[in-house]
């Protein structure tokens, strides 16, 4: 599947990651990276379900409602793709077409428009969560990649998510101005979107996954919690906090001054939130889009 041509809005193709190059032998029999990417293909290619929520929601707005329908769903949809070829080349034993299916007959009934912001400027701030969650969950996956491939693959959707957060706290901005939100509530809502921890696309997905790897096996809760802890232990020391507490706090309006000032205890925050969301019931992972 060829998705992305230059001029169409996408910045790269399918057709510009080397699949035929990936090197088998250093993901192989690495689990946690299977559930990592798999879970994750199933939650970008379904885009169209988010899409179409955020399009009701500013249907009213036709510069932000055509962008989403032309631009971002086709990118987000392309993210999908992308890493569904990753996992079948490199672990073509798994048949994703059938665990995605169980994935989208039990995720889509809970992708409603009523999981949005209360106002448009908020969402706006939420969107910029969401897309600081991806670009810095798919920045820290090419960094640690040992496999190249797949290095540069998450390197190209984590640029696309930072250009997409680029076009979100631009009509945050645009709302800011209408709606005049307070920094409280504008932090609320950051606050609010990053610590939210019924993710069920994220838990959904893995399930599904999981299912699928082990057909004769029971899921159970101790199953994810496993995969949930496996995925902190990567981020411990290795996700990008700088980066992500700059992107989360730029919505807030603050001077550098106060901004270098609060990043350090908001990054420890941030950490002690993302080391403890496992104790939690269905604590999501950064991929989650809503």
């Amino acid at each position: 599947m060829a998705m992305g041509r230059p001029g169409d809005g996408t910045s790269w193709s399918m057709q510009d990651i080397p699949y035929d190059s990936l090197v088998r032998d250093r993901v192989r029999d690495d689990q946690r990276l299977f559930y990592i990417v798999a879970s994750a293909s199933f939650i970008e290619i379904t885009s169209d379900l988010y899409t179409q929520n955020l399009v009701e929601y500013f249907r009213h707005d036709r510069e932000i409602a055509d962008w989403l329908a032309r631009v971002w769903q086709k990118e987000e949809v392309q993210h999908g793709a992308a890493l569904r070829r990753y996992v079948e080349t490199a672990w073509p034993d798994f048949d994703w077409e059938a665990a995605y299916r169980a994935f989208l007959a039990a995720y889509a009934p809970l992708c409603t428009v009523d999981q949005l912001a209360a106002t448009r400027a908020l969402e706006m701030a939420a969107r910029c969560v969401v897309e600081t969650g991806t670009a810095t969950f798919y920045r820290m996956l090419s960094e640690r990649s040992r496999e190249p491939v797949l290095k540069q693959l998450a390197a190209k959707i984590s640029a696309d998510e930072v250009r997409h957060y680029k076009h979100f706290y631009r009509w945050f901005l645009r709302y800011q101005a209408v709606e005049r939100p307070s920094r409280a509530a504008v932090l609320r809502a950051l606050w609010s979107r990053a610590a939210e921890i019924e993710a069920e696309d994220a838990f959904h997905a893995f399930k599904a996954v999981f299912l699928a790897r082990h057909p004769h096996s029971e899921f159970r809760k101790d199953d994810y919690d496993a995969y949930r802890k496996a995925i902190v232990q990567l981020g411990k020391h290795h996700y990008p906090y700088g980066m992500m507490v700059k992107m989360l706090l730029k919505p807030l309006g603050l001077n550098a001054v106060v901004g270098r000032a609060v990043l350090p205890v908001i990054a420890s925050a941030l950490r002690f939130l993302t080391r403890h969301a496992v104790r939690d019931n269905t604590g999501g992972t950064l991929t989650s889009r809503l």
